[in-house]
């Protein structure tokens, strides 16, 4: 769509048929933020609806999606029952919108991606489906792709092609690229489906709270973390629930997850909260198993092609990292088609593109390696995720700000300060750790994220319990060089607030 703004002709290249059911469905506040900057820029109004709950329910009721009022993260220890958690020790809630209307979402992709294929045909790009490619020819001058549709030959020249195929997609294959690893990263696989008849955690016996907690658990991108693996549970507007589970090799091979929906059953009889949650679940679609989960491909552009993100590499889906990957990767390129498109620097310019995507894929397979080291010790698997959270929210505030080289990079992991710092926090979690050493960790992490902390976190009052307050924000102003008013101003804009006036204890900005 932003190709055809741009006056490109286009032709959009389909392997399957729409609708069709993938995953990859959590988005997140800076996720959304850059869909709705995208749909500014490049004058795209029927799809900035879809950047927050509320609008989306006004202008798509009947594409479906999944209230995401933030993160939600148990702790479990395989074949034990949950032991009360009054300190929540085991838990960690990080509250991305103080309300459902500006909140964030699940997409729904056989609904979601539809609709956009849909858009992309009302704004005149040429679409074909059931097409199977074979090769590819002149792919550093002018591609020529060759393949057949409904069994006829097809062949396509362009100026230009850009790879959204996915992991060991299309352009991996057909240049015979090899992979490169992901320093640090474990081996891991995945088992997931679609359910109907998924109960709500929080009306299980599982869930036992004192205190109100800052959005339905529910209402949110939900992990269940165990030594050596995680289970994600994302609910649809539409009776549907995406829940999988991604582990380590050696906890895929004592489950045995080839066996597919034996394999998730099995899994579920270790954890009694997620039993009790899914007695009455039916998978209503075939269970996939990928036996490697991550990937790096060895070239992300060329003269005549680039990958998106999602093509050039994937980690995990831990932090729903991979939309914002992406939409950050389309917000580059498309800045290199509308400014360098015929110039002496399209190439540069691609390969700038190529290195800044590689360093922040690995900059999140550090992270989530990390987190992965110390699912066994969730005090420091919890602070090490405020890394993750602390720059998100700074970098979603200083976008909004319209100070975006204050956040430049994803983690902010180009960042001169923050960047190294993390990267040194990172290599210590991966070491074995005594009690004491881990706490030291935990306290050297809540040191290193106070400059870009702008929402609160890890103040021990909150007990792992992190709301969105628009205080956190304003006494934070200074870290964004900005003023309180600035700060007021954006909470107003964006809708933070129900009325024209925003209390500062009512949360940030979405």
């Amino acid at each position: 769509m932003i190709a055809r703004r741009l006056g490109r002709s286009v032709v959009l290249i389909e392997r399957g048929t729409h609708p069709r059911v993938v995953i990859g469905e959590s988005s997140t506040p800076l996720s959304n933020l850059l869909l709705e900057e995208l749909t500014e820029r490049y004058d795209l109004p029927a799809l900035r609806p879809l950047a927050k709950w509320g609008s989306w329910q006004s202008a798509f009721p009947d594409v479906a999606c999944g209230l995401k009022r933030g993160f939600t993260f148990h702790h479990h220890r395989l074949g034990s029952q949950p032991a009360p958690d009054p300190a929540r020790q085991d838990q960690l809630l990080v509250a991305a919108s103080p309300r459902d209307e500006i909140a964030d979402t699940h997409w729904y992709r056989a609904d979601f991606d539809h609709l956009l294929v849909k858009e992309a045909q009302k704004l005149g790009v040429d679409y074909l489906d059931r097409v199977a490619l074979r090769g590819i020819t002149g792919i550093d001058g002018e591609p020529t792709l060759e393949g057949t549709r409904d069994g006829q030959e097809l062949t396509l020249r362009a100026k230009f092609i850009v790879d959204a195929t996915g992991p060991r997609g299309f352009l991996h294959r057909a240049q015979q690229q090899e992979e490169r690893a992901l320093p640090g990263f474990p081996a891991t696989q995945a088992l997931y489906s679609h359910f109907t008849g998924v109960a709500r955690l929080a009306d299980t016996p599982f869930h036992r709270a004192d205190d109100m907690p800052p959005y339905p658990i529910d209402d949110a991108a939900v992990h269940h973390v165990f030594d050596g693996g995680w289970i994600w549970v994302l609910r649809f507007n539409n009776g549907v629930t995406s829940a999988g589970v991604a582990a380590t090799d050696q906890i895929a091979a004592e489950l045995r997850f080839a066996n597919g929906e034996d394999a998730w059953q099995r899994l579920l009889q270790r954890i009694p909260a997620l039993q009790a949650q899914f007695v009455d679940a039916k998978a209503v679609q075939p269970f996939t198993h990928m036996p490697r989960l991550s990937f790096r491909a060895a070239a992300l552009a060329g003269p005549g092609w680039a990958m998106l993100p999602s093509a050039a590499g994937f980690v995990d889906p831990l932090l729903s990292t991979g939309f914002a990957l992406t939409l950050l990767g389309v917000e580059r390129l498309a800045a290199i088609l509308e400014q360098e498109w015929g110039a002496d620097t399209f190439e540069a310019g691609l390969q700038s593109y190529a290195a800044r995507t590689d360093r922040e894929l690995i900059a999140t397979a550090r992270l989530i390696a990390a987190l992965y080291a110390t699912m066994n010790n969730f005090p420091v698997f919890a602070a090490l995720s405020l890394l993750y959270f602390a720059a998100a929210s700074y970098s979603e505030a200083a976008r909004r700000l319209r100070k975006p080289h204050l956040a430049s990079s994803f983690l902010l992991c180009d960042h001169p300060v923050f960047g190294p710092a993390c990267a040194r926090l990172l290599d210590r979690a991966q070491q074995p750790m005594t009690a004491a050493e881990s706490a030291q960790l935990v306290s050297d992490i809540l040191s290193t994220i106070e400059p870009v902390n702008v929402a609160g976190l890890g103040r021990p009052s909150r007990r792992n319990w992190y709301p969105v307050e628009a205080s956190d924000l304003l006494e934070s102003a200074h870290k964004l060089s900005a003023t309180p008013d600035e700060v007021q101003a954006v909470l107003a804009r964006c809708g933070f607030a129900e009325g024209s006036t925003v209390q500062s204890d009512q949360g940030r900005a979405n």
